[in-house]
């Protein structure tokens, strides 16, 4: 008789259920979150199991890759999309789990994508890199705003980014605030020196495909960028419409409408934070390098605010690297701002 596992997955340990057709528990049990312990678990109802449903959670990598060399059936629950309970006035870790496997046996579990274990290193060392770039600018931008609070000037760019306490030193007086940006300006020099470590071996580890050497062709998308659309994309093939992607990437707007009226908003973080990360950046190089999307941005920029602007042109090049992508197409601007 089949038997199906759900396995609800916290940091410390994990509730395991496997049930039968009948919807019946056969092992219910948590588990500390020992590979041993939960394959020893696993092991008597091998032959029958159909499939594992893991939630995924933060630390999903080391319980799914073990289960797969074991040669399990993993699914990686989708788990914002999991269905919830209706009229229950109670729920907890055993509830959770069996309505996982619940799921599993009626073939409606929403599942994710399961990345393949061998790039997984390099993508989170391109995730790491972008994690060092924000703060880095959230650092550049405390600098400028410490500056415009005190002397009324606005430094911007390249210019903020070569500042150095001696300039400052004739318009400022106050010691305070010049250690306040001199230990800042610390901060950036450390952050610099460790984005380009990480951009090296990132560089050195990591080849774009063939598939994806097209979006090279996107004015401002260089070996870096590309390597993190690459690595955070996986296979085009998974979406299957140009709507897809742009939503995965979050450059879809969340929002619920009926008869024309605003009736709510979905969950606008639903998607990947990197690729859109991405997209908006390669929007910053095309809207200065490509004279088509300039004007793109011109036009949007004249009814909204600049960010609602540059975030409409990084949906025309997450469109674009779309179908760029699935026809092995270069860039071309004539198309996409027609």
């Amino acid at each position: 008789m089949a038997r199906y596992c759900g396995i609800d997955l916290h940091a410390t340990n994990s509730y395991v259920v496997v049930i039968n057709e009948e919807d019946e528990p056969i092992f219910s049990r948590r588990l500390p979150n020992d590979l041993l312990r939960i394959v020893e678990a696993l092991e008597p109802h091998r032959e029958e199991l159909e499939g594992i449903a893991v939630e995924s959670t933060c630390n999903w990598y080391w319980l799914v890759d073990a289960l797969v060399e074991a040669d399990y059936r993993v699914h990686l629950v989708h788990t914002s999309a999991v269905p919830q309970y209706e009229g229950l006035k109670f729920s907890d870790d055993r509830h959770d789990a069996r309505w996982l496997a619940h799921l599993l046996r009626l073939g409606l579990l929403p599942t994710g994508y399961i990345y393949p274990k061998e790039e997984r290193a390099v993508r989170d060392l391109l995730r790491k890199r972008c994690r060092l770039v924000q703060q880095r600018t959230a650092n550049l931008l405390s600098i400028q705003n410490l500056v415009a609070r005190t002397t009324s000037q606005h430094i911007r760019g390249n210019a903020l980014k070569r500042l150095s306490l001696e300039q400052l030193a004739d318009s400022i007086s106050d010691p305070d605030i010049l250690l306040a940006i001199d230990s800042t300006l610390v901060v950036v020099a450390a952050l610099d020196e460790q984005i380009q470590r990480v951009s090296k071996v990132a560089r050195a580890r990591g080849r774009l495909k063939p598939e994806f050497r097209v979006l090279r062709s996107i004015p401002g998308v260089g070996e870096t960028l590309g390597l993190t659309i690459m690595y955070e994309t996986g296979s085009i093939d998974r979406f299957p419409a140009v709507g897809n992607f742009a939503s995965y990437c979050r450059c879809v707007r969340s929002e619920r409408t009926s008869n024309t009226r605003r009736k709510g908003a979905g969950n606008r973080k639903n998607g990947n934070p990197y690729l859109s990360w991405a997209f908006t950046e390669a929007a910053h190089f095309a809207r200065r390098f490509q004279p088509q999307a300039r004007r793109f941005y011109d036009r949007k920029l004249a009814k909204t605010h600049p960010i609602v602007a540059l975030r409409a042109l990084a949906h025309k090049l997450a469109r674009a690297s779309y179908f760029m992508l699935r026809d092995q197409t270069l860039y071309d601007p004539a198309l996409l701002f027609r």
